[in-house]
C-alpha cells in the first residue's frame, strides 16, 4: 500500500499533462479567421495577384508562422502565368479542421490531379502561402518553410 497512492498520483499528473499537450496542440491556438479577412492570391512575374474565390475556410495561430490552413473554391482561373511551386509539402493541421487533408492533397500533388503554385513569397521571413489547385477550382492553402537562405541554418 506505501507505493499505490504515488504511482496513482504519478499516473494522474501523466494523464494530465498528455492530455494537456493534445489539447494545446489541437485547440489551444487556432483561430477560425473571417472569410472577408482572407486575401487570396497567385504570384505571377514576381507580384501576387488577387485571386477570385468563394466559399473560404481558413484557420491560423500566432504560435507559429506555419499553422495557416485554407480550403476554398476559384470563381476565375488563375491568372496567365501564375507560378508553379517545385516541391509542395502540405502539413497536417488539427483534426477539427475538416476541410483540409494534406496526405489526400500532398497525394493528389504527387499524382498530378492537382497543380501547385507560389501565393505569396515571404509572407512571413522564411515562409511561403502555397496553394494546390485542381481542375475543378477546388484549392487548399498553407504557409509552408521556403529553402532561400540554408547558409544559415535556422529561422530568425
Amino acid at each position: 500500500m506505501n507505493g499505490k497512492w504515488p504511482a496513482m498520483i504519478l499516473l494522474g499528473a501523466t494523464l494530465a499533462a498528455g492530455i494537456g499537450v493534445w489539447y494545446a496542440q489541437e485547440y489551444a491556438y487556432y483561430v477560425e479567421l473571417d472569410p472577408a479577412s482572407v486575401t487570396l492570391t497567385a504570384t505571377v512575374a514576381g507580384q501576387p495577384v488577387p485571386l477570385a474565390v468563394a466559399d473560404v475556410q481558413a484557420i491560423d495561430a500566432n504560435s507559429s508562422p506555419i499553422r495557416w490552413r485554407a480550403c476554398f473554391r476559384l470563381t476565375a482561373p488563375l491568372p496567365a502565368g501564375t507560378e508553379t511551386f517545385a516541391k509542395p509539402e502540405p502539413t497536417f493541421g488539427p483534426n477539427w479542421f475538416g476541410c483540409f487533408k494534406a496526405d489526400r492533397i500532398g497525394a493528389d500533388l504527387e499524382s498530378g490531379a492537382a497543380t501547385a503554385y507560389l501565393s505569396q513569397s515571404e509572407i512571413r521571413p522564411d515562409v511561403d502561402r502555397v496553394i494546390a489547385v485542381y481542375p475543378d477550382g477546388r484549392a487548399y492553402g498553407w504557409h509552408q518553410l521556403n529553402d532561400k537562405t540554408p547558409e544559415r541554418g535556422v529561422m530568425d
